[in-house]
């Protein structure tokens, strides 16, 4: 199991990427899951792997109605009576069976305290109904989940600049997309301003945008076919200034990492 630390945030990546996303947030004793683009099954055994435990979960927050951020979500929230938090234009078009109970809405700029943990949602640029990002914090450390993004606006970076830790998305090579074999239709949806965050457009928001307190970036929703973890890996490293570059996974948790203030550590199984 983790080894907790009051007055921290523990944060892991359960899977990014088009074949799923599901972020776990929380602190010592509650946290919360932004998408559940994972099975039920394969949500639980990944925490459980991670020393997490889903009883500590106790609300879903639905970014867009992509499938691949909420495929698992009616299986996980019945199962575990988990509270969704998803916008009611993302809830038609998902069409999702959800039972009524269960069901909570939020707008824009909304923040929703859950147990102590704060979750605010912004609108972001995609191609989906009703699209949000969120930040989420306690005890004054803040954590910012920024997949799904067609490009950088005033709303991604004002709170980007507010977070100690972040998900990011770096999502393609421009030269590997363009050189790729995807039909030009689809090229032109990633990169139109409404698909998919580059890693030029990601590390732009990086290196002009990033607070000194930032200790953590994680490269996240990487394509499988236009991007390189080694290649997104090195291109943050070598600008990095003491913010430690964790590229997270479409096949794979990421280890728990605990975010303070000031110290700012990788959690320790014991």
């Amino acid at each position: 199991m983790i080894k907790f630390v009051a007055m921290a945030l523990y944060i892991t990546s359960l899977n990014t990427g088009s074949n799923g996303n599901c972020f776990y947030i929380g602190n010592e004793t509650d946290a919360i899951l932004i998408d559940a683009g994972l099975s039920c099954k394969e949500t639980e055994a990944r925490l459980t792997r991670l020393g997490l435990n889903i009883k500590n979960v106790r609300a879903v927050f639905i970014s867009h109605e992509h499938s691949d951020h909420i495929k698992g979500l009616p299986v996980l929230a019945k199962k575990h009576q988990l509270p969704v938090y998803i916008t009611a234009k993302t809830h038609v078009s998902g069409k999702q069976q959800l039972p009524q109970h269960l069901l909570n809405s939020f707008c824009g700029a909304q923040s929703i305290v859950i147990n102590g943990l704060e979750v605010t949602a912004f609108p972001k640029l995609h191609d989906a109904a009703e699209p949000h990002s969120f930040t989420v914090s306690y005890d004054q450390v803040k954590v910012g989940i920024f997949t799904d993004i067609g490009d950088h606006c005033e709303n991604l970076i004002y709170h980007f600049k507010q977070c100690h830790a972040a998900f990011l998305e770096a999502n393609y090579d421009d030269q590997m997309l363009a050189a790729g074999n995807y039909p030009y239709f689809l090229k032109r949806r990633i990169s139109g301003g409404h698909g998919h965050l580059s890693n030029k457009k990601a590390l732009d928001l990086f290196l002009n945008h990033r607070p000194h307190f930032m200790s953590h970036l994680f490269l996240s929703h990487l394509s499988r076919e236009n991007n390189c973890p080694n290649l997104v890996h090195k291109l943050f490293s070598e600008v990095a200034d003491g913010v430690e570059i964790v590229v997270a996974s479409r096949l794979q948790e990421t280890p728990v990492y605990h975010i303070q203030q000031k110290l700012v550590t990788q959690a320790l199984a014991v």
